[in-house]
């Protein structure tokens, strides 16, 4: 990997940014090395949890603006290609694994950095770190699904305020507002000690628990009601639920196997 660092230790991944230089600022080829990292640990057994972070003093500050495909200087640019061919499929890597990654934020996420961020299923950041929008300082707008995630945590007027004037949250009005699980001085071992805890549960449990409440933001009761009934009729079969059964009757840890 030329712009990340990769490091597996008790079944959890860990995939840092390692652009240090540019506050990790993502190119085309820094997004495909993150989206194939993900994939990669959605495919092997030995990986049961991802953590994502940041090297240096910045989680991600978003798009390299100094990548001539978004600079402007052999003329147009369509950046809405740039969305459909690069952010959303980063995005939609982060909210389709079936393994949960852990946002440990050590630093300042600015513009579609954010969109990364909140994308991840838990998020838990040192405490005075400061989220920017900056879009509409370049004549931009908010993008990578940060309009949805942000209107339903903050609501329409202090979304708009948010986007528009370009004043930081911190780390601690995230929590606040719902955006983030924890503030912590000691993130990267909170992220770890959570990795470690989901290394333990059901692999099928977890896919499941995480495609139904994404599910739920969406599609009404009844439609809800019948993806638990699908998915419990499918945990229900699997043999993690019998060793899980077993491990109850008999007052020991469950042994999963995602199986």
């Amino acid at each position: 990997m030329q712009y990340l660092k990769i490091e597996i230790k008790d079944s959890v991944q860990t995939i840092t940014i390692n652009r240090p230089e540019v506050y990790n600022a993502l190119n085309y080829d820094a997004k495909y090395e993150i989206i194939g990292a993900i994939r990669a640990a959605n495919k092997d057994e030995n990986v049961k949890a991802i953590i994502l972070t940041g090297e240096g003093k910045a989680f991600s500050s978003g798009q390299d603006l100094n990548d001539r495909k978004v600079s402007g200087e052999d003329g147009p640019v369509d950046l809405g290609h740039t969305l459909e061919t690069e952010w959303i499929p980063l995005v939609e890597a982060i909210r389709n694994s079936k393994k949960l990654i852990i946002g440990a934020i050590n630093g300042v996420c600015a513009g579609a950095g954010l969109s990364v961020a909140v994308a991840c299923d838990f998020i838990i950041a040192k405490p005075g770190v400061r989220f920017v929008s900056g879009f509409s300082q370049l004549g931009l707008i908010p993008d990578a699904g940060s309009s949805y995630i942000f209107s339903r945590a903050m609501g329409y007027q202090k979304t708009l305020e948010f986007f528009l004037f370009n004043e930081p949250l911190y780390s601690e009005d995230m929590e606040r507002y719902g955006l983030i699980n924890l503030v912590d001085e000691n993130f990267m071992e909170k992220a770890e000690q959570w990795a470690k805890k989901i290394a333990s549960m059901a692999p099928l449990s977890i896919e499941f628990i995480k495609k139904n409440l994404q599910e739920g933001q969406q599609q009404s009761m009844n439609d809800i009601l019948k993806l638990e009934v699908a998915a419990q009729r499918f945990c229900g079969n699997s043999a993690d639920y019998q060793e899980g059964l077993k491990a109850f009757m008999e007052k020991r840890k469950p042994n999963f196997q995602g199986k």
